[in-house]
């Protein structure tokens, strides 16, 4: 976990440009694709390449995010398209030292592991998951594996609502820890090939309930997509 003031001092952000950046969560569509029949969720997605040498990060032409079903039973295998991330937050020199930065510390850690990894590709997606109609969840599809190398989970905020605890355990054993994030800008980082993670259900007490996170993925052997 990175602590909120600690990760924007190494960002050479601020709580300001933290809340600025936040701001584009209110202007977020729609999710389209809800398989359960809901209407509580609201995102952007965009995908980005980043060369870990230069540094240097370019964003792709806007393509469908996909998953297998093995990793997302209840939406993959299926081409999902969603409105882009808008291009001043793109362009927002927190967002982009954000994702750079992540690439690299994810690349020292595959280090660790005895990786080298020349290529992130990141995919990058703005969630609003609110209570208007009741019940929101930020994982219909339950506990999961994302099917990456790295994920980082970045918690923008919450409003008028209750519940939205997140829980991590080892994919191939019995522990596991559950906390809530309540402290904007935490960032939870995921070794995605050992640990399966959920987030439980939120629900009003207040009206406009509402829970903000951004979830960033990286990937070294490109971007999935079907056969």
């Amino acid at each position: 976990m990175l602590e909120p003031s600690t990760w924007l001092a190494a960002l050479q952000g601020t709580p300001e440009a933290a809340a600025a950046l936040h701001a584009s969560w209110a202007d977020l569509p729609p999710d389209t694709h809800l398989r359960d029949g809901g209407h509580y969720r609201y995102r952007r997605h965009s995908c980005f390449v980043h060369d870990v040498a230069s540094g240097q990060l370019t964003q792709t032409p806007h393509r469908a995010h996909w998953q297998p079903v093995t990793y997302n039973a209840l939406h993959g295998g299926i081409e999902r398209m969603f409105m882009p991330v808008r291009p001043d937050v793109v362009a927002s020199p927190l967002w982009q030292s954000m994702l750079t930065q992540l690439g690299q510390l994810f690349a020292q850690a595959a280090r660790v592991k005895g990786q080298t990894v020349p290529t992130w590709y990141i995919e990058a997606h703005q969630f609003r998951v609110d209570t208007t109609g009741g019940i929101g969840r930020p994982t219909p599809e339950g506990a999961h594996r994302d099917g990456m190398d790295f994920v980082a989970v970045v918690f923008m905020g919450r409003e008028g609502v209750k519940g939205g605890e997140t829980r991590v355990f080892e994919a191939q054993g019995p522990h596991g820890v559950r906390f809530t994030l309540t402290e904007p800008f935490s960032c939870l980082l995921l070794d995605d090939e050992r640990v399966i993670h959920e987030s439980t259900p939120i629900q009003p007490v207040a009206e406009h309930g509402w829970r903000d996170t951004l979830v960033l993925t990286y990937r070294q052997q490109g971007f999935q997509g079907p056969a």
